[in-house]
């Protein structure tokens, strides 16, 4: 592994600074869980390493009228553990609660999995059926992108040399809404998603209608997908059977699969089609309260 030098700066600015500095050759320490293992195996070459755990702003978790706020440092567990993310956004933690085991909890948390930008992150879909953002510093100021936007490949993202992921927000859910992911692994824990699936609804008043839908599929293209067509097709449709295979479908036509190793392409893309199907529901079990 290539030697580096550890800097462990106070605040953002001065975190911006050094990366900018070694441009592609600086990268944030948050829980290390993948920035190691990619130094090791020499997929980076290190100039330095910028530990983000001193900074405040990338250590605080904020639950208010407002909605959520998650900084890009805080781990899993802190977010899972959390009594009102547990009663109000209990998707999120769905999503925390398998990311890794225990002891990975412990220090990896959203901001690192969502800038590690893997296709089957677990952390990512409940992002994005909750219409998080991401909030951005660099060396030209600060700028904001939906969730859905930050990846743009294989542990790719929009952020530039010299830019830090600072925190990640989703406003408060509104009345009648609910949302929930899972995955499909071959092993009951520590394993890589075959496929995922998020899905969020606001029913209206009666809760026997759809008001709104978003959908998210995880592991099934190059990065994890919004389903824009599948959830707008449940707006304004009768909770039932039919309006669901539906919206089931249009999901599993919005999967981009690749045949490796876990899994086919064909057995990806029925696990969204049941998955999806599955999530709509417990979303609605959810939002009813």
């Amino acid at each position: 592994m290539h030697p580096f030098a550890y800097v462990a700066p106070g605040t953002v600015d001065e975190a911006v600074a050094v990366l900018d500095k070694h441009g592609d050759r600086a990268r944030p320490l948050a829980g290390g869980t993948d920035l190691l293992v990619k130094a090791r195996a020499n997929a980076w070459e290190l100039d330095a390493v910028v530990d983000i755990k001193n900074i405040p702003e990338l250590m605080t978790l904020t639950v208010g009228n407002d909605g959520l706020t998650i900084g890009a440092g805080v781990p899993c567990y802190q977010v899972y553990e959390n009594e009102e993310v547990a009663s109000d956004y209990p998707c999120i933690v769905d999503g925390t609660a398998i990311i890794g085991g225990i002891q990975i909890q412990s220090r990896a948390g959203l901001g690192g999995n969502l800038c590690n930008a893997a296709p089957s992150a677990d952390g990512i879909c409940p992002l994005i059926v909750h219409s998080a953002v991401a909030h951005i510093a660099g060396p030209g100021g600060s700028r904001d992108v939906a969730v859905e936007d930050f990846c743009t490949g294989p542990s790719q993202t929009v952020l530039k040399n010299g830019e830090l992921l600072v925190s990640i927000s989703m406003p408060r859910p509104p009345s009648n809404f609910g949302a929930a992911y899972t995955r499909f692994i071959p092993r009951n824990e520590m394993d890589i998603a075959v496929a995922g699936v998020g899905v969020s609804v606001i029913l209206d008043s009666s809760g026997q209608n759809f008001v709104s839908a978003r959908i998210a599929l995880a592991s099934v293209g190059p990065t994890p997908i919004l389903a824009s067509a599948a959830g707008n097709s449940l707006a304004g449709k009768p909770i039932n059977d039919d309006t669901i295979a539906a919206a089931a479908a249009l999901a599993t036509d919005a999967s981009t699969p690749i045949t490796d190793m876990r899994g086919t392409i064909a057995q990806r893309k029925q696990l969204i089609n049941v998955l999806t199907g599955r999530m709509i529901n417990q979303a609605v079990e959810r939002a009813r309260g």
